[in-house]
Protein backbone atom coordinates (compact mmCIF):
# COMPACT_ATOMS: atom_id res chain seq x y z
CA UNK A 1 0.00 0.00 0.00
CA UNK A 2 1.15 3.47 -0.63
CA UNK A 3 2.19 5.46 2.09
CA UNK A 4 -0.01 8.41 2.56
CA UNK A 5 0.70 11.82 4.08
CA UNK A 6 -1.73 14.89 5.05
CA UNK A 7 -1.13 18.46 5.06
CA UNK A 8 -4.10 20.81 7.11
CA UNK A 9 -3.57 24.12 5.97
CA UNK A 10 -4.29 26.25 9.19
CA UNK A 11 -2.34 29.09 9.41
CA UNK A 12 -4.69 32.30 8.08
CA UNK A 13 -5.44 34.74 10.52
CA UNK A 14 -9.54 34.92 9.74
CA UNK A 15 -10.05 38.41 10.14
CA UNK A 16 -13.42 38.21 8.66
CA UNK A 17 -14.35 35.97 11.61
CA UNK A 18 -14.09 39.78 13.49
CA UNK A 19 -13.20 37.02 16.67
CA UNK A 20 -10.03 36.95 19.34
CA UNK A 21 -10.30 33.54 18.72
CA UNK A 22 -8.06 32.15 16.11
CA UNK A 23 -10.69 30.82 13.07
CA UNK A 24 -10.35 27.23 13.02
CA UNK A 25 -10.52 26.84 16.56
CA UNK A 26 -14.04 28.45 16.79
CA UNK A 27 -16.37 24.96 17.82
CA UNK A 28 -18.37 23.21 15.30
CA UNK A 29 -20.95 21.34 16.88
CA UNK A 30 -18.65 21.16 20.47
CA UNK A 31 -15.32 20.77 18.54
CA UNK A 32 -12.74 23.01 17.03
CA UNK A 33 -13.71 23.04 13.07
CA UNK A 34 -9.86 21.93 12.71
CA UNK A 35 -10.63 19.02 15.30
CA UNK A 36 -12.92 17.44 13.00
CA UNK A 37 -10.19 18.05 9.62
CA UNK A 38 -7.50 16.00 12.24
CA UNK A 39 -10.23 13.52 13.11
CA UNK A 40 -11.49 12.85 9.17
CA UNK A 41 -7.60 12.54 8.46
CA UNK A 42 -6.57 10.20 10.95
CA UNK A 43 -9.64 7.43 9.77
CA UNK A 44 -7.73 7.34 6.72
CA UNK A 45 -4.46 5.67 8.66
CA UNK A 46 -2.42 8.53 7.05
CA UNK A 47 1.14 7.81 8.32
CA UNK A 48 1.66 11.08 9.18
CA UNK A 49 -0.11 14.51 9.19
CA UNK A 50 1.44 17.73 9.04
CA UNK A 51 -0.58 20.68 10.22
CA UNK A 52 0.69 24.36 9.01
CA UNK A 53 0.07 27.24 11.82
CA UNK A 54 0.79 30.32 12.34
CA UNK A 55 -1.64 32.61 13.57
CA UNK A 56 -2.65 31.38 17.30
CA UNK A 57 0.00 28.92 16.58
CA UNK A 58 0.27 27.85 20.32
CA UNK A 59 -3.42 27.81 20.85
CA UNK A 60 -3.59 25.25 17.45
CA UNK A 61 -0.83 22.92 18.84
CA UNK A 62 -2.51 22.62 22.38
CA UNK A 63 -5.67 22.08 20.83
CA UNK A 64 -4.33 19.30 18.54
CA UNK A 65 -1.29 18.02 20.46
CA UNK A 66 0.18 15.11 19.87
CA UNK A 67 -2.75 14.26 17.01
CA UNK A 68 -0.29 15.89 14.14
CA UNK A 69 3.06 17.16 13.48
CA UNK A 70 3.59 20.97 13.37
CA UNK A 71 5.17 23.39 10.47
CA UNK A 72 5.27 27.49 11.04
CA UNK A 73 4.62 29.57 8.31
CA UNK A 74 5.73 32.90 9.79
CA UNK A 75 4.60 35.11 7.30
CA UNK A 76 1.50 34.00 5.51
CA UNK A 77 2.22 34.32 1.68
CA UNK A 78 -0.16 32.05 0.10
CA UNK A 79 -1.14 28.59 0.08
CA UNK A 80 1.76 27.26 -1.65
CA UNK A 81 4.08 28.80 0.51
CA UNK A 82 1.68 27.52 3.27
CA UNK A 83 2.34 23.86 1.98
CA UNK A 84 6.06 24.61 1.54
CA UNK A 85 6.57 25.40 4.91
CA UNK A 86 6.04 21.16 5.28
CA UNK A 87 9.45 20.67 3.20
CA UNK A 88 11.31 19.36 6.02
CA UNK A 89 9.16 16.94 7.35
CA UNK A 90 8.17 15.39 4.24
CA UNK A 91 9.47 16.55 1.22
CA UNK A 92 12.08 13.71 0.48
CA UNK A 93 9.19 10.84 1.04
CA UNK A 94 7.59 8.42 -1.50
CA UNK A 95 3.71 8.73 -1.37
CA UNK A 96 0.25 10.43 -1.98
CA UNK A 97 0.03 13.46 0.43
CA UNK A 98 -3.93 15.02 0.73
CA UNK A 99 -3.96 18.89 1.43
CA UNK A 100 -7.00 19.65 3.23
CA UNK A 101 -7.98 23.75 4.43
CA UNK A 102 -8.55 23.42 8.40
CA UNK A 103 -11.62 25.58 7.93
CA UNK A 104 -13.11 22.98 6.29
CA UNK A 105 -14.49 20.95 8.98
CA UNK A 106 -17.64 19.21 6.93
CA UNK A 107 -15.52 17.13 4.24
CA UNK A 108 -16.04 14.04 5.47
CA UNK A 109 -13.24 11.12 6.04
CA UNK A 110 -15.10 8.57 3.37
CA UNK A 111 -14.74 11.49 0.60
CA UNK A 112 -11.23 11.77 1.20
CA UNK A 113 -10.77 8.41 1.17
CA UNK A 114 -12.18 8.22 -2.19
CA UNK A 115 -10.44 10.96 -3.30
CA UNK A 116 -6.61 9.40 -2.65
CA UNK A 117 -7.97 5.94 -4.05
CA UNK A 118 -9.25 7.97 -7.50
CA UNK A 119 -6.18 9.74 -7.34
CA UNK A 120 -4.04 6.29 -6.98
CA UNK A 121 -6.12 4.26 -9.28
CA UNK A 122 -5.60 6.78 -12.15
CA UNK A 123 -2.06 7.75 -11.82
CA UNK A 124 -2.25 11.02 -11.35
CA UNK A 125 0.61 13.72 -9.85
CA UNK A 126 -2.82 16.04 -8.79
CA UNK A 127 -5.80 15.75 -8.19
CA UNK A 128 -8.61 18.11 -7.48
CA UNK A 129 -11.61 17.61 -5.09
CA UNK A 130 -14.58 19.39 -7.28
CA UNK A 131 -18.04 19.62 -6.82
CA UNK A 132 -21.09 20.83 -8.38
CA UNK A 133 -22.50 24.12 -7.73
CA UNK A 134 -26.22 25.63 -8.34
CA UNK A 135 -24.84 29.12 -7.97
CA UNK A 136 -20.91 28.45 -8.87
CA UNK A 137 -20.12 32.16 -8.71
CA UNK A 138 -17.28 33.19 -7.33
CA UNK A 139 -15.37 29.82 -7.30
CA UNK A 140 -12.50 28.43 -9.88
CA UNK A 141 -14.09 26.43 -12.35
CA UNK A 142 -12.75 23.22 -13.73
CA UNK A 143 -12.57 22.54 -16.92
CA UNK A 144 -11.82 19.34 -18.53
CA UNK A 145 -10.24 17.62 -21.34
CA UNK A 146 -12.42 14.97 -23.23
CA UNK A 147 -11.00 11.78 -21.78
CA UNK A 148 -12.25 13.66 -18.26
CA UNK A 149 -8.85 14.53 -17.13
CA UNK A 150 -8.31 18.62 -16.01
CA UNK A 151 -6.87 20.96 -18.56
CA UNK A 152 -7.06 24.07 -16.31
CA UNK A 153 -8.58 25.62 -13.03
CA UNK A 154 -9.78 28.87 -14.02
CA UNK A 155 -10.85 31.48 -11.81
CA UNK A 156 -14.15 33.12 -12.22
CA UNK A 157 -13.05 36.65 -12.69
CA UNK A 158 -10.66 35.39 -15.31
CA UNK A 159 -13.08 32.72 -17.15
CA UNK A 160 -14.59 33.23 -20.43
CA UNK A 161 -18.39 33.32 -20.64
CA UNK A 162 -18.42 29.84 -21.41
CA UNK A 163 -16.08 29.00 -18.81
CA UNK A 164 -18.28 30.77 -16.22
CA UNK A 165 -21.16 28.69 -17.21
CA UNK A 166 -19.43 25.35 -15.99
CA UNK A 167 -20.48 24.37 -12.48
CA UNK A 168 -17.79 22.10 -11.26
CA UNK A 169 -15.95 24.03 -9.05
CA UNK A 170 -12.69 23.45 -6.92
CA UNK A 171 -13.00 22.93 -3.70
CA UNK A 172 -9.60 23.71 -2.31
CA UNK A 173 -8.82 19.87 -1.64
CA UNK A 174 -5.92 17.77 -3.51
CA UNK A 175 -4.26 15.00 -3.76
CA UNK A 176 -0.77 15.07 -4.83
CA UNK A 177 2.53 12.66 -6.05
CA UNK A 178 4.61 14.08 -2.68
CA UNK A 179 7.86 14.35 -4.56
CA UNK A 180 6.35 15.85 -7.64
CA UNK A 181 4.06 18.69 -5.26
CA UNK A 182 7.10 19.66 -3.39
CA UNK A 183 9.11 19.98 -6.63
CA UNK A 184 6.58 22.00 -8.65
CA UNK A 185 6.60 24.20 -5.40
CA UNK A 186 9.84 25.62 -6.09
CA UNK A 187 8.44 26.88 -9.58
CA UNK A 188 5.36 28.61 -8.34
CA UNK A 189 5.84 32.42 -8.62
CA UNK A 190 3.97 35.64 -6.82
CA UNK A 191 3.14 37.43 -10.07
CA UNK A 192 -0.16 38.36 -8.93
CA UNK A 193 -2.45 40.82 -7.59
CA UNK A 194 -1.91 39.96 -4.32
CA UNK A 195 2.27 38.65 -4.68
CA UNK A 196 1.20 35.75 -2.88
CA UNK A 197 1.86 31.81 -3.81
CA UNK A 198 -1.16 29.98 -4.82
CA UNK A 199 -1.43 26.15 -4.14
CA UNK A 200 -3.37 25.71 -7.72
CA UNK A 201 -0.86 27.02 -9.71
CA UNK A 202 0.90 23.83 -9.03
CA UNK A 203 -1.54 21.97 -11.42
CA UNK A 204 -0.19 24.38 -14.73
CA UNK A 205 3.28 23.54 -13.52
CA UNK A 206 2.40 19.58 -13.47
CA UNK A 207 0.66 19.88 -16.65
CA UNK A 208 3.31 21.82 -18.44
CA UNK A 209 5.46 18.74 -17.30
CA UNK A 210 3.21 16.52 -19.32
CA UNK A 211 1.80 14.89 -15.47
CA UNK A 212 -1.89 13.81 -15.50
CA UNK A 213 -4.17 16.49 -13.37
CA UNK A 214 -7.33 14.36 -12.48
CA UNK A 215 -10.89 15.55 -10.72
CA UNK A 216 -13.29 14.12 -8.51
CA UNK A 217 -16.54 15.29 -7.55
CA UNK A 218 -18.64 14.87 -4.47
CA UNK A 219 -22.01 14.70 -4.57
CA UNK A 220 -22.55 16.52 -1.32
CA UNK A 221 -21.71 19.87 -1.90
CA UNK A 222 -22.29 21.50 1.66
CA UNK A 223 -18.66 18.88 2.31
CA UNK A 224 -16.97 22.07 0.48
CA UNK A 225 -17.96 24.55 2.67
CA UNK A 226 -15.08 26.79 3.98
CA UNK A 227 -15.97 28.66 6.98
CA UNK A 228 -14.82 32.56 6.76
CA UNK A 229 -17.05 34.27 8.92
CA UNK A 230 -20.35 33.54 11.39
CA UNK A 231 -22.65 33.17 8.67
CA UNK A 232 -20.76 30.29 7.59
CA UNK A 233 -20.30 29.36 10.59
CA UNK A 234 -23.78 29.28 11.37
CA UNK A 235 -24.50 26.77 8.00
CA UNK A 236 -21.96 24.71 8.76
CA UNK A 237 -23.41 24.19 12.51
CA UNK A 238 -26.51 23.10 10.78
CA UNK A 239 -25.46 20.89 8.82
CA UNK A 240 -22.98 19.05 10.72
CA UNK A 241 -25.66 19.04 13.36
CA UNK A 242 -28.23 17.04 10.72
CA UNK A 243 -25.72 14.86 10.04
CA UNK A 244 -25.07 13.84 13.69
CA UNK A 245 -28.77 13.44 14.80
CA UNK A 246 -29.05 11.28 11.70
CA UNK A 247 -26.41 8.76 12.20
CA UNK A 248 -27.63 8.75 15.97
CA UNK A 249 -31.46 8.18 14.37
CA UNK A 250 -30.01 5.25 12.37
CA UNK A 251 -28.61 3.80 15.25
CA UNK A 252 -31.44 3.62 17.01
CA UNK A 253 -31.90 6.74 18.88
CA UNK A 254 -35.47 8.71 18.67
CA UNK A 255 -35.04 12.21 18.13
CA UNK A 256 -38.19 13.98 18.23
CA UNK A 257 -36.99 17.35 16.41
CA UNK A 258 -33.43 17.07 15.03
CA UNK A 259 -33.57 20.95 13.72
CA UNK A 260 -33.97 21.55 17.37
CA UNK A 261 -31.79 19.32 19.09
CA UNK A 262 -28.19 19.74 19.75
CA UNK A 263 -25.70 17.07 19.98
CA UNK A 264 -21.78 17.40 20.11
CA UNK A 265 -19.95 15.37 17.88
CA UNK A 266 -17.76 13.11 20.45
CA UNK A 267 -21.17 12.47 22.24
CA UNK A 268 -21.95 8.65 22.21
CA UNK A 269 -26.14 7.84 22.81
CA UNK A 270 -27.78 4.02 23.36
CA UNK A 271 -30.34 3.03 21.32
CA UNK A 272 -33.77 3.31 22.30
CA UNK A 273 -33.16 6.50 23.93
CA UNK A 274 -35.41 9.25 23.21
CA UNK A 275 -34.57 13.08 22.62
CA UNK A 276 -37.13 15.65 23.21
CA UNK A 277 -36.82 19.13 21.16
CA UNK A 278 -34.20 21.53 22.24
CA UNK A 279 -31.69 19.04 24.40
CA UNK A 280 -28.64 20.13 24.25
CA UNK A 281 -25.69 17.37 24.41
CA UNK A 282 -22.30 18.85 25.38
CA UNK A 283 -18.72 17.64 24.99
CA UNK A 284 -17.94 13.36 25.66
CA UNK A 285 -21.14 12.68 27.32
CA UNK A 286 -22.27 9.15 26.94
CA UNK A 287 -26.36 8.86 27.43
CA UNK A 288 -27.08 4.93 27.81
CA UNK A 289 -30.04 2.86 25.96
CA UNK A 290 -33.65 2.83 26.77
CA UNK A 291 -33.20 7.29 28.44
CA UNK A 292 -35.36 9.93 28.00
CA UNK A 293 -33.99 13.35 27.58
CA UNK A 294 -36.65 15.84 28.07
CA UNK A 295 -37.26 19.24 26.83
CA UNK A 296 -34.56 21.91 26.76
CA UNK A 297 -32.32 19.16 28.80
CA UNK A 298 -28.68 20.46 28.78
CA UNK A 299 -25.87 17.67 29.54
CA UNK A 300 -22.76 18.37 29.02
CA UNK A 301 -19.61 16.15 29.52
CA UNK A 302 -21.41 13.87 31.80
CA UNK A 303 -22.28 9.69 31.78
CA UNK A 304 -25.86 8.79 31.99
CA UNK A 305 -26.93 5.39 32.49
CA UNK A 306 -29.20 2.85 30.96
CA UNK A 307 -33.27 3.29 31.03
CA UNK A 308 -32.82 7.49 33.45
CA UNK A 309 -34.46 9.98 32.63
CA UNK A 310 -33.76 13.44 32.78
CA UNK A 311 -36.38 15.89 32.35
CA UNK A 312 -36.04 19.86 31.28
CA UNK A 313 -32.78 19.77 33.60
CA UNK A 314 -29.36 20.60 33.50
CA UNK A 315 -26.39 18.21 34.46
CA UNK A 316 -22.75 19.32 34.17
CA UNK A 317 -19.77 17.07 34.70
CA UNK A 318 -21.29 14.50 36.42
CA UNK A 319 -22.46 10.74 36.85
CA UNK A 320 -25.60 9.19 36.60
CA UNK A 321 -26.79 5.74 37.51
CA UNK A 322 -29.39 3.52 35.84
CA UNK A 323 -32.92 4.01 36.13
CA UNK A 324 -32.53 7.34 37.88
CA UNK A 325 -35.15 9.99 37.41
CA UNK A 326 -33.57 13.54 37.47
CA UNK A 327 -35.93 16.90 36.94
CA UNK A 328 -37.99 19.10 36.22
CA UNK A 329 -35.68 21.99 36.46
CA UNK A 330 -33.06 20.39 38.50
CA UNK A 331 -29.72 21.25 37.85
CA UNK A 332 -26.41 18.83 38.66
CA UNK A 333 -23.54 20.58 39.21
CA UNK A 334 -19.80 19.40 38.35
CA UNK A 335 -18.09 16.32 40.53
CA UNK A 336 -21.51 15.02 41.69
CA UNK A 337 -22.10 10.75 41.39
CA UNK A 338 -26.05 10.17 41.47
CA UNK A 339 -26.53 6.16 41.67
CA UNK A 340 -29.29 3.63 40.47
CA UNK A 341 -33.20 4.06 41.33
CA UNK A 342 -32.50 7.81 42.47
CA UNK A 343 -34.77 10.38 42.34
CA UNK A 344 -33.79 13.95 42.31
CA UNK A 345 -37.06 16.51 41.25
CA UNK A 346 -38.22 19.80 40.32
CA UNK A 347 -35.79 22.79 41.97
CA UNK A 348 -33.00 20.17 43.49
CA UNK A 349 -29.64 21.19 43.01
CA UNK A 350 -26.76 18.97 43.79
CA UNK A 351 -23.30 20.12 43.72
CA UNK A 352 -20.19 18.23 44.04
CA UNK A 353 -22.00 15.03 46.32
CA UNK A 354 -22.88 11.51 46.19
CA UNK A 355 -25.95 9.65 46.29
CA UNK A 356 -26.22 6.06 46.57
CA UNK A 357 -28.74 3.98 45.48
CA UNK A 358 -32.40 4.25 46.43
CA UNK A 359 -32.25 7.90 47.79
CA UNK A 360 -34.38 10.94 47.19
CA UNK A 361 -34.64 14.47 46.72
CA UNK A 362 -37.81 14.96 45.81
CA UNK A 363 -37.97 18.89 45.40
CA UNK A 364 -36.79 21.99 46.72
CA UNK A 365 -33.64 21.37 47.97
CA UNK A 366 -29.55 22.08 48.04
CA UNK A 367 -27.31 19.56 48.41
CA UNK A 368 -23.74 20.29 48.09
CA UNK A 369 -20.51 18.85 49.48
CA UNK A 370 -22.16 15.43 50.93
CA UNK A 371 -21.91 11.86 50.93
CA UNK A 372 -25.51 10.45 50.59
CA UNK A 373 -25.90 6.84 51.77
CA UNK A 374 -28.77 4.45 50.02
CA UNK A 375 -32.27 4.84 50.21
CA UNK A 376 -32.14 8.30 52.07
CA UNK A 377 -34.36 10.99 51.99
CA UNK A 378 -34.96 14.08 52.02
CA UNK A 379 -37.55 16.38 52.92
CA UNK A 380 -39.04 19.55 51.19
CA UNK A 381 -36.89 22.29 51.59
CA UNK A 382 -33.56 20.75 52.87
CA UNK A 383 -30.40 22.49 52.77
CA UNK A 384 -26.84 21.55 53.44
CA UNK A 385 -24.93 24.37 54.31
CA UNK A 386 -21.95 23.04 53.19
CA UNK A 387 -20.30 27.11 53.15
CA UNK A 388 -18.80 28.43 56.41
CA UNK A 389 -17.53 31.89 54.33
CA UNK A 390 -14.09 30.37 53.73
CA UNK A 391 -14.28 26.69 53.61
CA UNK A 392 -16.44 24.27 51.83
CA UNK A 393 -17.05 21.22 54.70
CA UNK A 394 -18.76 17.70 54.22
CA UNK A 395 -22.22 16.35 55.32
CA UNK A 396 -21.95 12.35 55.90
CA UNK A 397 -25.45 11.12 55.52
CA UNK A 398 -25.88 7.62 55.93
CA UNK A 399 -28.16 4.73 54.76
CA UNK A 400 -31.89 4.64 55.19
CA UNK A 401 -31.75 8.38 57.13
CA UNK A 402 -34.71 10.28 56.98
CA UNK A 403 -34.39 14.29 56.32
CA UNK A 404 -37.67 15.94 57.19
CA UNK A 405 -38.63 18.80 55.70
CA UNK A 406 -37.33 22.93 55.90
CA UNK A 407 -33.99 21.50 57.81
CA UNK A 408 -30.53 22.74 57.73
CA UNK A 409 -27.53 20.33 58.01
CA UNK A 410 -24.59 22.55 59.23
CA UNK A 411 -21.41 20.82 57.71
CA UNK A 412 -19.17 19.17 58.79
CA UNK A 413 -21.99 16.95 60.06
CA UNK A 414 -22.68 12.67 60.37
CA UNK A 415 -26.25 11.86 60.00
CA UNK A 416 -26.22 8.65 60.97
CA UNK A 417 -27.84 5.18 59.93
CA UNK A 418 -31.52 4.79 60.15
CA UNK A 419 -31.37 8.27 62.02
CA UNK A 420 -34.47 10.97 61.41
CA UNK A 421 -34.06 14.82 61.48
CA UNK A 422 -37.52 16.72 62.36
CA UNK A 423 -39.00 18.88 59.89
CA UNK A 424 -37.41 22.48 60.78
CA UNK A 425 -34.17 21.23 62.24
CA UNK A 426 -31.22 22.88 62.02
CA UNK A 427 -28.60 20.06 62.67
CA UNK A 428 -25.43 21.27 64.26
CA UNK A 429 -24.09 18.09 65.86
CA UNK A 430 -23.82 14.36 64.51
CA UNK A 431 -26.76 12.04 64.68
CA UNK A 432 -26.59 8.89 66.03
CA UNK A 433 -27.61 6.28 64.38
CA UNK A 434 -31.57 5.40 65.01
CA UNK A 435 -31.71 8.43 66.29
CA UNK A 436 -34.30 11.05 66.28
CA UNK A 437 -32.79 15.17 66.12
CA UNK A 438 -34.75 17.41 66.85
CA UNK A 439 -33.88 21.24 66.96
CA UNK A 440 -36.45 23.73 67.00
CA UNK A 441 -37.92 26.28 69.58
CA UNK A 442 -40.90 24.73 71.20
CA UNK A 443 -44.14 25.88 70.08
CA UNK A 444 -46.45 28.36 72.25
CA UNK A 445 -49.65 29.15 71.57
CA UNK A 446 -51.39 32.31 72.94
CA UNK A 447 -54.98 32.20 73.36
CA UNK A 448 -56.77 35.50 71.99
CA UNK A 449 -53.74 36.91 70.81
CA UNK A 450 -55.24 38.11 67.61
CA UNK A 451 -58.64 39.22 69.12
CA UNK A 452 -56.49 41.78 71.13
CA UNK A 453 -54.25 42.89 68.18
CA UNK A 454 -57.33 43.95 66.56
CA UNK A 455 -59.00 46.05 69.46
CA UNK A 456 -55.75 47.87 69.77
Amino acid sequence: MTNRYAIVLAAGQGTRMKSDLYKVLHPVCGKPMVGHVIDNIQQLGANRIVTIVGHGAEKVEETLGSASEYALQTEQLGTAHAVQQAEHLLGDLEGTTIVVCGDTPLIRSTTMKELIEHHEQVGAKATILTAFADDPTGYGRIIRGAAGEVLRNVEHKDATTEEQAVKEINTGTYCFDNKALFKALKKVRNDNAQGEYYLPDVLGILREEGALVSAYATEDFSETLGINDRVVLSQAEQVMRLRIAEMHMRNGVTIINPENTYISADAEIGRDTILQPGVMIEGKTIIGAGCEIGPNSQITESIIGNGTKIHSSVVLESKIGENTSVGPFAHIRPESDLGNEVRVGNFVEVKKSTFKDGSKAAHLSYIGDALVGSKVNFGCGTIVVNYDGKKKHVTTIEDEAFIGCNSNLVAPVTVGKGAYVAAGSTVTKDVPADALAISRARQENKEGYVSKLKLN
